[in-house]
């Protein structure tokens, strides 16, 4: 058995969560914050046997899509914010980072 650990943008997390839901999959869906653009993320918890790991990494890839995003730089701490001009960067965003881990036991109760 594994445990599917999956940050995505809180954008695709309806889509990705109804598409694994159709496909029996079940998740466990936690509200987390992203270290670099500080924005909301969607940390989903999947636990599946092994021989269906490719089949959920398969949805997972089809349901979260990169996109390019603009991002205004954050002022530098302690620096002249007089002479600090904030120019917009592009950045892209979205897709997954996927972890998959081994799972020694697993209960329910």
């Amino acid at each position: 058995m594994k445990l599917i650990i999956t940050v995505i943008q809180d954008k695709d997390s309806n889509r990705l969560v109804n598409a694994l839901g159709e496909n029996k999959f079940q998740t466990t869906k936690l509200a987390t914050t992203g270290g670099f653009l500080k924005e909301g993320n969607t940390t989903l918890m999947i636990g599946c046997e092994d021989e269906y790991v490719n089949d959920a990494l398969e949805i997972i890839r089809d349901n979260c899509s990169h996109r390019e995003q603009m991002v205004a730089p954050i002022s530098p701490m302690g620096g002249n914010a007089d002479s600090y001009i904030p120019k917009p960067v592009k950045v892209e965003v979205g897709g997954a980072t996927v972890f998959i881990l081994p799972i020694e036991s697993f209960y329910q109760f």
